[in-house]
């Protein structure tokens, strides 16, 4: 083929549209193959271009938060699994070098790339699942001073906060980034701190200013669209915003009012990335109802689901928390699963009310959807 074809149309016209699981194995090709597939410009190209033309449904990762002394009496034990919903309910294991460790996992994917990380004693990865590529990076200064107060039995009086993890879209750049109530926590006398990472310098910096809203801790941050989002914390009133860090400009603002009022447990609330747009539900028996933020004025939310808990309560029981929707499966079926167990799966088809079970697991885990890419940083 190389001798009927030059290069440029091979790379352009064919390995461009291949996926990313024959492009891996096209790697054994020749060495310009390699070179070709192992570009970053290339990996962005044939990303683009999947994502383009009907990707289907995005692969689940499961990151095991059972506890890695179990891998000693139960051989089977991992600390990934991916699953690919959408066609079959097997899962498949991904071998890592860290299956004695624990750690947990932002909650959105960037590029198909994961991020985890732990509070205390580890460094963060960034990986990617499909072509298991990894990258370790340091500890940011409010995992030095939580790895601290944990060697001394210490630890804060409110909820920790979890890091956000994206992409500056006009620089290409990812950044992970810790934002956190740092008055709150005794850090500083500041109302929050921000910290992200650069990978072209393997360090973390500040950025000033930080938000001037607090955030609630207990929600996970959500990337969309080149930005990051918190929920802020609930007012007297019970109203609750919704904050916005742009990974380019590094600003923060406040986009738009949450479409609920009078919040009286912020476990009861969620935010999410359902196709690339900003989504936040409330759980208020008997429903869960999820709205959509219309990008356009950023100010109308638009009802999209609702989740009857009254069937839901017959499979679960009764949860502490918000179902976490996933992802849109199928065009219009609602991915969602309950983050108190973590351990199964719920599709809702809402032409026909129905609900199925579609995986089940005995262990706990945390749980990122993503698209398979070739993308690494390097």
């Amino acid at each position: 083929m190389e001798e009927l074809l030059p290069h440029d149309v091979i790379e352009f016209h064919i390995l461009e549209r291949l996926d990313v699981k024959t492009l891996l194995k096209f790697k054994s090709v020749s060495k310009q193959w390699i070179s070709t597939i192992q570009s970053p410009c290339f990996q962005e190209r044939q990303l683009i271009h999947h994502l383009s033309q009907s990707p289907g449904d995005p692969h689940v990762l499961l990151v095991s938060l059972s506890d890695p002394s179990a891998r000693q009496q139960d051989p089977s034990f991992e600390a990934l699994r991916t699953l690919e919903v959408g066609s079959s309910s097997a899962s498949v294991q991904i071998p890592t070098p860290w299956e004695d460790k624990l750690y947990d996992v932002c909650n959105t994917s960037c590029d198909g790339l994961i991020c985890l990380y732990d509070f205390y004693a580890l460094p963060s990865i960034v990986v990617n699942p499909t072509t298991r590529w990894h990258r370790t990076f340091p500890k940011c200064n409010y995992q030095l001073v939580a790895a601290d107060k944990g060697e001394r039995d210490e630890c804060f009086e409110v909820p920790y906060p979890t890091p956000g993890f994206g992409k500056d879209k006009i620089s290409g750049t990812y950044k992970p980034v810790w934002l956190y109530n740092s008055a709150e926590l005794g850090l500083n006398d500041k109302a929050t701190t921000c910290e992200v990472f650069d990978f072209a310098t393997n360090a973390w910096r500040y950025i000033f200013p930080a938000s001037p809203h607090l955030i609630l801790h207990t929600q996970y941050p959500v990337y969309v669209d080149g930005s990051l989002h918190w929920f802020t914390a609930l007012s007297h009133e019970g109203e609750t915003m919704v904050l916005s860090l742009d990974l380019h400009s590094e600003i923060f603002q406040v986009i738009s009012k949450a479409p609920f009022l009078n919040v009286s447990d912020e476990y009861k609330i969620v935010m999410c990335n359902l196709d690339d747009r900003l989504c936040v539900s409330e759980e208020k028996w008997p429903n869960q109802v999820i709205w959509s933020l219309d990008d356009s004025d950023h100010k109308t939310w638009k009802q999209i689901y609702s989740i009857d808990l009254i069937i839901t309560s017959s499979l679960f029981g009764i949860t502490r928390f918000a179902f976490t929707p996933l992802a849109v499966l199928d065009k219009d079926k609602l991915l969602f699963y309950d983050r108190e167990h973590g351990n199964a799966f719920l599709t809702h088809d809402p032409d026909t009310k129905s609900y199925d079970l579609p995986y089940t697991s005995k262990r706990w885990a945390r749980v990122v959807c993503y698209f398979p890419s070739l993308i690494s940083i390097l």
